[in-house]
């Protein structure tokens, strides 16, 4: 549960050093430690994030995922997201698969859509269970929002970056149109020993949407970096964030900022021996979006994605229809073989990382 002590991240595995970037002078706009985040951004796709102010608001959050979580399965069953392609709701361990053979996931996990969050108590999506609901004005809201306001600022320096019109990105993710952003809380259980060591709990993947704002309790989650053959941990840093490129901006980019290889395991060493919670805010795109590289917009992009083959980054569906088809054929439920995890795959994806 979170809050405990807890044993100290291992020194004997191998971990990816992502650097460090200071969020008060990003929105200082310290023109240094914006090279160093736009680097971060095109060439790894990772990056720590401290000074970012959501500490309180992330351990509320906890707390709310570890109240519902303790509820029964069966009534945590009326909130599932089921196999229709929407992600909001309740994910059971076991819903989903982790790699092309089937292998069910290890994790259950809570999704709350930034649409309900914003708009309560107007129900814009689906409703949620009743500590849930109730605790939306208190701690949902707020963590969304703090999210949010991160991710925004970094589109900004994302927009400037890509020679995009002032403005363009965040009008692709707009505060008060529908979109899959979203808070997540997940539990993963106790998973020791070496024989789980390398089992995924959530299988290799790049993330659905543009920007990933991420708040871990534990070790498991590991990066493949571009360019780089072995798996290594991210090594949680308490009051950072792990903050990452999504596959849509990869997209809008014409591939310009990097969507990264990632995947979750059994924590390390003796923290094997504990539950592994997290805590992301996934901003994505306004659902209606067409999703393709913005190469009208800025001869940047266009230049990159002239580096392609033509067509890599035009998937000739909208934001809503692409995440709707990558969260469906996930799910075990509706698995038809491994065409069903290709189908659920994204613009970064390795079969041989598993």
């Amino acid at each position: 549960m979170p809050g405990i002590a807890l044993p100290a991240f291992p020194d004997d595995v191998p971990i990816h050093s992502l650097p460090t970037i200071d969020f008060e002078l990003v929105k200082a706009d310290n023109p240094a430690e914006i090279d160093r985040l736009w680097q971060a951004a095109v060439t790894l796709g990772f990056w720590y994030l401290k000074n970012h102010g959501a500490e309180q608001e992330a351990k509320a959050m906890f707390e709310l995922g570890a109240e519902t979580f303790a509820l029964p399965l069966e009534e945590k069953l009326n909130y599932e997201q089921g196999d229709s392609g929407r992600s909001f709701g309740y994910k059971k361990m076991g819903g989903n698969a982790v790699d092309a053979s089937g292998l069910p996931d290890m994790t259950e996990f809570l999704n709350v859509a930034k649409d309900d969050a914003l708009a309560f108590p107007e129900v814009v999506h689906r409703t949620y269970p009743p500590a849930v609901t109730a605790a939306i004005p208190s701690v949902v809201r707020p963590f969304v929002c703090k999210s949010l306001e991160v991710n925004i600022t970094i589109l900004r320096i994302f927009t400037r970056r890509l020679g995009l019109p002032e403005g363009t990105l965040e009008q692709l993710h707009a505060r008060d149109l529908p979109s899959g952003s979203e808070a997540r809380v997940t539990r993963t259980p106790p998973m020791p020993g070496k024989d789980t060591a390398d089992r995924p709990a959530i299988g290799a993947h790049t993330d659905f949407g543009s920007l990933a704002f991420l708040h871990n309790i534990l070790g498991g989650l590991q990066v493949l970096l571009p360019g780089q053959t072995q798996w290594g941990y991210v090594k949680p840093i308490p009051g950072h964030a792990i903050c990452n490129v999504g596959d849509a901006l990869t997209v809008f980019s014409g591939g310009i900022l990097k969507s990264t290889v990632h995947r979750v395991v059994p924590p390390p060493g003796a923290q094997g021996e504990h539950e592994r919670w997290s805590l992301v805010f996934h901003t994505r795109p306004n659902g209606a979006q067409m999703l393709r590289a913005l190469v009208e917009d800025s001869p940047v992009i266009a230049e990159s994605a002239r580096q392609y083959p033509e067509g890599k980054f035009d998937t000739g569906s909208t934001v809503a229809e692409w995440y709707a088809r990558r969260t469906k054929y996930q799910r075990l439920g509706n698995r038809e073989g491994p065409q069903s995890w290709a189908a659920s795959r994204g613009t970064e994806h390795n079969p041989a990382a598993r």
